[in-house]
């Protein structure tokens, strides 16, 4: 066997932290668009007392944060943007899921915004999330725009992402970026809403307690010339791959100076309102008609969050192969932070799932991308990090696990 270094720029010590179950391996921060063609990231941050930056902003939520403030400066900011001439004030991502079913239908009728919903489509859908982006429109009553990318680039992007980052929802990350702000561009709406800050998840704690996003993350001064995708070149794409550069354009950063002139400001909606991912599904059931899975999530315990995208099981196994970090570990680490289980359920549950191979879609991943078995296991093996993976009696196996 061939000796593996480091990879990702992760320490090679892996530590957990002492209040959940996330480890000092998870990517705090990841720029896709570099003009070097590589990905940045940092790691999560662990304070002196083996708290993570994630768990020291749950209690920082609880105890720091007047929510009835926050509220207020939401209000403010709505009558600031609500029109009064029936046109769209506002503009909200999402697939109807439960924290978009949230978003859109507390926005609308608790603070009487009129908001145009887009949706950057799925690679493939599964059924019970094309039920609930449906019952999104029709059960929570919104208008919506379902933006499917071309499915040849599509596809082509995400197997060139898979096999040199390991990496296949990042051409789908890039699209659902840039949706909503191109559209708030192109309809002239100003203001867009996400939920959650993912900072939230343990990027730097200061990052939480800014309001807006940080327009880096869809608006840069990169052209065609510099941009990479999936790993490449978009001039690789354009003279190798035979890709057209119209066909490009759905993930192209929009220009800085756009931005600036048409005054396009995204929000959390998770800056003003205390954001907790399981109260969403239940006001999410009871509003906008969203069901959960009859089934866990292969990787996890959860039957009702990322349940629309077939590809979406090989993202967190990939994650796993990367960071030593599954579903299991996200799923348990946030409900710890939030108070629906101990950190001894979370370990038990990462323990018994997080490790577990999505073998239901595996067939039709396969398939989308266009590779075989043999291929996906070499860049999955070739992807292991030598810290955290030894092999032994010719398995792959985590040499750290929580405890």
């Amino acid at each position: 066997m061939v000796k593996m270094v480091t990879t990702y720029g992760l320490p090679t010590k892996v530590v957990y932290c002492k209040k959940c179950v996330i480890s000092n391996q998870r990517p705090n921060s990841t720029v896709e668009f570099k003009s070097t063609g590589k990905i940045k990231k940092t790691t999560i941050g662990f304070g002196k007392d083996g708290v993570c930056d994630a768990c020291r902003f749950a209690d920082y939520k609880v105890t720091k944060i007047d929510w009835e403030k926050r509220e207020k400066e939401l209000i403010a900011l709505c009558n600031k943007y609500r029109r009064n001439d029936g046109y769209y004030d506002c503009i909200i991502p999402g697939s109807g899921g439960k924290d978009s079913g949230f978003t859109a239908h507390i926005l609308k009728n608790k603070y009487g915004m009129n908001p145009l919903t887009v949706t950057w489509a799925p690679h493939l859908y599964t059924e019970i999330g094309w039920n609930n982006q449906m019952s999104w429109i029709q059960v929570g009553g919104f208008d919506n725009i379902l933006f499917t990318p071309n499915g040849i680039v599509h596809r082509l992007l995400t197997k060139l992402a898979f096999e040199n980052l390991l990496h296949p929802f990042q051409p789908f990350i890039i699209g659902q970026r840039l949706i909503a702000p191109k559209l708030a561009l192109l309809y002239n709406i100003p203001l867009i809403f996400y939920g959650e800050n993912q900072a939230e998840y343990g990027n730097r704690f200061e990052e939480n307690d800014i309001p807006t996003m940080n327009e880096e993350f869809f608006a840069h001064r990169i052209t065609l010339n510099n941009l990479y995708l999936g790993g490449i070149s978009a001039k690789t794409l354009v003279r190798e791959k035979k890709i057209a550069i119209t066909d490009l354009n759905p993930y192209l950063p929009i220009p800085y100076s756009e931005i600036k002139k048409h005054h396009i400001k995204v929000h959390y909606l998770g800056y003003y309102l205390k954001w907790d991912p399981q109260e969403n599904y239940y006001y999410s059931v009871e509003n906008t008609g969203f069901v959960a899975n009859n089934q866990r999530t292969e990787g996890s315990y959860s039957k009702y969050s990322s349940i629309d995208d077939k590809i979406d099981p090989f993202h967190y196994y990939t994650t796993l192969i990367k960071f030593g970090i599954g579903r299991a570990t996200y799923d348990a680490s946030q409900e710890i932070r939030n108070g629906k289980i101990t950190r001894e359920e979370g370990v038990a549950l990462v323990r018994r799932y997080d490790q577990e191979f999505p073998a239901k879609y595996f067939k039709e991943f396969l398939e989308y991308i266009d590779i075989n078995e043999n291929t996906f296991w070499k860049h999955i093996d070739s992807g292991r990090s030598s810290h955290l993976w030894k092999k032994r009696a010719g398995k792959w196996r985590l040499s750290h696990r929580v405890s």
